[in-house]
């Protein structure tokens, strides 16, 4: 795909940071990433431009594409629920989801008989999580060949009572849309605005504590390193992608985002297929 670089309405010289998300935007298909992907970060490395992981998945899941990157300081990880400095995994700032909120995730699990995990972390200083289901179905499959993350089977609810209110950090249903649908009506119906849905992939539901979000991650790392909005780039192709084009001072999506998603982005390159974001920051950034 052809890039235009006049039209874009950024200084390249002054970018300091790229905030990018994983699946379906940096990643090809099959949650692969390309020996063009990793030499596009060594460069942008050389180049002093950091680089941070701004996912929904948790630092177990991510870490294998973190390290093969060879990248570290702030990342952002569960949909912005954590913020670690890699590669100590040393939490710099976290949201837990409230205990009543999580545990009516699982009752409403339960009444519709769908397959539910939770991410749970007992400690808010590391920033290890262990992922907890109860149903042994083909969704807990699906997840961990998405991730290579299996999820430990318990009773949800006496998790929850044992580990503390502070120690669940995200709740995800994996179901048919049509379903999820509905389960998010439910959510909305009657956790309101105390708690931020996104929907992640066709069917991954994903629910947070209403501060959360990847923007917000974003904006903790931006104070932290005193960076301008003009200064970070924010690229993604999901609905929970979209709050870091509302932080950074420019956002691009890949051409096989989410409609909405493409709307909203100041640019649009080739797919995630296609490699195009590496082919946009070769060319916007000058890095060859």
């Amino acid at each position: 795909m052809s890039i235009s670089i006049e039209p874009i309405k950024i200084n390249s010289q002054k970018i300091k940071a790229i905030a990018i998300d994983l699946d379906g935007t940096l990643l090809a298909p099959g949650a692969v990433l390309s020996e063009r992907t990793i030499r596009v970060i060594d460069a942008l490395k050389r180049r002093g431009i950091q680089f941070i992981i701004s996912t929904g998945r948790s630092i177990e899941s991510a870490e294998r594409f973190r390290a093969a990157m060879a990248i570290d300081g702030p990342m952002i990880y569960l949909n912005g629920a954590m913020v670690a400095d890699m590669p100590h995994a040393k939490v710099l700032n976290t949201v837990p989801l409230p205990a009543k909120s999580a545990e009516f995730c699982v009752d409403l699990a339960r009444e519709k008989g769908v397959y539910c995990q939770l991410y749970i972390s007992g400690d808010n200083k590391s920033g290890k999580t262990t992922l907890m289901a109860e149903m042994d179905c083909p969704e807990r499959i699906q997840y961990f060949e998405h991730t290579k993350l299996m999820a430990e089977l318990v009773d949800l609810k006496n998790t929850l009572g044992r580990t503390g209110p502070d120690s669940c950090k995200k709740c995800m249903f994996l179901a048919d849309p049509i379903i999820l649908s509905e389960i998010r009506q439910r959510l909305t119906e009657h956790l309101g605005e105390s708690v931020y849905i996104a929907m992640t992939m066709w069917n991954f539901l994903e629910v947070m504590d209403a501060k959360v979000s990847k923007g917000m991650g974003l904006k903790f790392i931006m104070e932290l390193k005193s960076w301008k909005a003009e200064e970070v780039i924010a690229i993604g192709d999901d609905e929970n992608d979209l709050p870091m084009f509302e932080i950074a001072g420019f956002s691009v999506a890949p051409s096989d985002a989410k409609d909405s998603v493409k709307a909203r982005a100041d640019l649009v390159v080739g797919s995630n297929s296609e490699e195009g974001v590496s082919v946009f920051l070769e060319k916007f950034l000058g890095l060859y």
